[in-house]
């Protein structure tokens, strides 16, 4: 686990293309490394490749948690947990109070891995997602 750096950009572009059916840009992820202050990624490297990464937005007192994935080949071997604990721990003993993200409602998977790190859902956003126009379900965590 490492933080992320601009030569991982064609790793993540990889995993966002098996993982997302819109994924961002590399241009997004440029933008997200070199001009967003408010920005924080880690990646995860399993003998030298980079395999997961996850990403957050400071804003104020909250994280809001932007993307998280795993490389399909890679999935289900606790790489997820590790990403979303190392996010929490960037802002333990920090102001942020509270953690968010949305999660697609069809993703119960995600959503029990949210919950075992105390997320818990606190809204919808209707047709939040472009590709089939899915709801989102919001969850929050108080630190």
């Amino acid at each position: 686990m490492r933080k992320m750096k601009l030569s991982d950009i064609d790793s993540v572009i990889d995993i966002e293309k098996n993982s997302f059916p819109i994924p961002w840009t590399r241009g997004a992820f440029m933008a997200e490394l070199k001009n967003n202050m408010l920005a924080r990624y880690c990646v995860v490297e399993v003998n030298g490749r980079v395999v997961g990464y996850g990403g957050m937005w400071l804003i104020m007192d909250e994280a809001h948690i932007t993307n998280i994935a795993v490389h399909p080949e890679y999935r289900g071997r606790g790489i997820g947990t590790k990403l979303i604990g190392a996010l929490i721990a960037e802002v333990s003993g920090t102001n942020i109070y509270g953690m968010t993200l949305e999660v697609r409602r069809s993703n119960i998977r995600a959503q029990k891995l949210y919950r075992k790190f105390g997320f818990v859902p606190c809204g919808v956003r209707p047709e939040y997602y472009l590709d089939n126009r899915e709801d989102a379900i919001i969850m929050w965590k108080t630190m």
